[in-house]
């Protein structure tokens, strides 16, 4: 069981997302950086679909009310347990009573905390996900605060063949400020001439300060549309890029609606997602480039082969 005792930002519970529910409305929520969320889990001896903590542009403090080990994921963070600094990527052993302590540090906007046996709260709908909009999920539907007690579930393996592990650096994804994202053509591209495909593909976008778990809203060269910027709603999907009528993109991330009325011109693949999630909005900027499903669809399953196989022992000298 872990106790908060500080914490800012978003700091709320998620999982891999609430599945098969989008045809009633219902987002699928879930982590920002999928991957690294499935990083968390798998040093901390979890299934890839344990609830953890997300922590998001802010900072947390907990404490071990018993031994437990946990592991961190994610990028923009430092760790420190007790006494000792740990990198993001590993797992550890925590006594009880010690404190635990995710800080802003550099570059990346999100962080995952597993603990070996994922956190216990109650399914909505077939998830632990929070969706802070509709207020459901996770501790409900709200995000954690200071005196909230994580309970956790039996760790699949003893603790101590949990503790020390690291995921080699080869195998996370190549985070960095100022991203080229890989895209594949959207389903509304005769709704754009070949001018404002090339404005979108040769340019750098900006992550603006209006960007949140709903959306990304990315600053730059204006997108000119072939007639209204309007068309009856259709599905969305965490990814596309819907371009309203100010012309300015905006990237659909984990909340986002079920539905859109607005073009897309492209679809960022899953694999790249990760990296815009870490963008700071109001500082790093992306570029697009176009890509085909197949291309997208085997840099996904490498990325996933090499998550899947990269832990190894820890590879840090001495405690800090």
């Amino acid at each position: 069981m872990l106790e908060i005792l500080n914490v800012s930002g978003l700091a709320t519970i998620q999982d891999p997302g609430r599945m098969g529910w989008r045809k009633f409305g219902v987002p699928v929520s879930g982590p920002m950086d999928p991957l690294a969320l499935r990083a968390a889990n798998l040093l901390a001896g979890n299934t890839t679909g344990a609830a953890v903590i997300e922590i998001g542009a802010g900072e947390i403090e907990l404490r071990a009310l018993q031994d437990c080990v946990i592991a961190t994921a994610g990028a923009g963070f430092s760790c420190s347990v007790n006494v000792w600094d740990f990198p993001l990527w590993d797992s550890c052993f925590v006594r009880a009573g010690w404190k635990i302590q995710l800080n802003r540090s550099g570059f990346g906007m999100w962080a995952y905390l597993a603990v070996a046996g994922g956190f216990e709260v109650q399914e909505i709908l077939g998830s632990r996900s929070t969706y802070l909009r509709g207020k459901f999920g996770g501790r409900d539907g709200r995000l954690l605060q200071a005196g909230d007690l994580l309970r956790s579930g039996e760790p699949a393996r003893p603790l101590m063949d949990l503790a020390a592990r690291s995921m080699q650096a080869q195998a996370r994804p190549l985070y960095g400020e100022n991203p080229t994202l890989d895209v594949i053509p959207g389903p509304q591209m005769d709704r754009f001439d070949d001018k404002n495909m090339e404005i979108f593909l040769s340019n750098s976008y900006k992550a603006s300060h209006s960007s949140d778990r709903m959306g990304y809203r990315l600053a730059g060269p204006r997108l000119a549309h072939i007639g209204s910027a309007d068309l009856t709603s259709e599905g969305l999907t965490m990814g596309a890029v819907q371009v309203p009528a100010d012309g300015q993109p905006i990237v659909m991330m984990a909340d986002c609606a079920t539905a859109g009325g607005y073009p897309k011109i492209a679809a960022v693949i899953s694999a790249d997602l990760p990296l815009l999630a870490q963008c700071t909005p109001g500082r790093d900027s992306v570029h697009c480039q176009e890509t085909t499903v197949q291309a997208a669809q085997e840099k996904y399953r490498a990325l996933m082969e090499r998550i899947m196989n990269g832990i190894v022992p820890f590879q840090g000298s001495d405690f800090a």
